[in-house]
């Protein structure tokens, strides 16, 4: 047989005989190759297998972030109006408690004042000879404060004259003034002029330059 025959007799029992390409193969060491490859098919069915469940569990860890991500926003968003909250309440017990202390404080105030008034109203009667009063009008026009209102000084009458006092703890310019406009009502109201003091430890410099612009008598320590 001819070697272009044997060529074509091999390539055709290549192409029918299963049995002798694999022979073939086997000698060539083809076999082996066929196995290999194969072996490396499982390996990838069987990588794209874990590959995929791989995936899913991504997917499922992912799912599990984002839940956590939204708890932790709904903590955090909790949190804070709890805070907010917290704030609003210490804010409202220091306004409760510093109005209660400013009330006490007031309280306590008029409560020296009072004291302080008293005293003096003795050692005035004291040394002057007779009793001091409390002198109360209905200022119904608004002479004194400019509107309707209770005016009220410490009088004292004696044989010569009426003297209006202002007896405090401490005295302000617009107590002097206070005390000016309510001689003025006084005056029209009784008919008689009355000479004007203000008794107290303390009166402030701006006040004394108003006593004195005003004609009015100042008893005090400073």
């Amino acid at each position: 047989m001819e070697e272009a025959e044997l060529r074509a007799k091999m390539l055709e029992l290549l192409k029918t005989d299963e049995e002798f390409r694999l022979a073939v193969a086997g000698l060539l060491g083809l076999d082996e190759v066929l196995r290999a490859i194969r072996s490396l098919q499982e390996q990838v069915a069987e990588n794209t297998t874990a590959t995929r469940a791989l995936q899913e569990q991504v997917a499922d860890n992912s799912k599990a972030i984002r839940e956590l991500r939204k708890d932790m926003i709904e903590g955090f968003r909790r949190h804070d109006e709890e805070l907010a909250k917290l704030r609003a309440d210490m804010h409202e017990g220091f306004e409760l408690l510093r109005r209660h202390i400013d009330a006490l404080g007031a309280r306590w105030g008029l409560l020296v004042e009072e004291a302080f008034r008293k005293g003096m109203k003795g050692v005035v009667e004291r040394y002057f000879g007779e009793q001091v009063e409390r002198w109360t009008y209905r200022d119904e026009e608004g002479f004194v404060f400019g509107r309707p209102s209770e005016v009220e000084a410490d009088l004292l009458i004696t044989d010569r004259e009426h003297i209006l006092m202002e007896i405090k703890s401490s005295v302000s310019r617009a107590d002097v003034f206070e005390l000016w406009r309510i001689g003025q009502l006084y005056e029209r109201v009784v008919g008689v002029r009355p000479r004007l003091a203000v008794v107290s430890p303390f009166v402030r410099e701006e006040a004394k330059k108003v006593a004195e612009e005003l004609g009015i008598e100042v008893y005090t320590s400073l």
